[in-house]
């Protein structure tokens, strides 16, 4: 064999074996590249208000005008407190369900790399 047929048979081995260990580096599976796969997705839109602030404070101004019809002296002012909490929190939950039930929502595209 002259020089140039050991080398090219030299050079074909070399390749073949870094093939193999490429094949394995793998788990065996042949080599590929990767793509970009994209859905289009619902999602919902935050609301102006998060925290329900205008709910809690109509809710929190009509339970203590209601508590303010009730009682006399010191009572009146604990049941006007009362009125106060309560209604807030009241107003709160309201306003958190109306939210909810009137959601408003938008699409949006969400991608990823993925192997072949």
């Amino acid at each position: 064999m002259n020089m140039r047929m050991t080398a090219s048979l030299g050079l074909i081995g070399w390749l073949m074996l870094s093939a193999t260990a490429i094949a394995q580096d793998n788990g065996g599976a042949p080599a590929t590249s990767p793509h970009q796969v994209c859905h289009r997705v619902r999602v919902q839109d935050h609301p102006k208000d998060s925290h329900q602030i205008a709910g809690t404070l109509v809710g929190a101004a009509a339970g203590g005008l209601l508590g303010n019809q009730f009682g006399s002296g010191k009572g009146k002012v604990l049941t006007t407190a009362g009125g106060v909490v309560a209604g807030g929190y009241a107003g709160k939950k309201v306003q958190e369900a109306h939210q909810a039930n009137n959601a408003t929502y938008h699409y949006e595209e969400r991608c990823y790399n993925a192997r072949q």
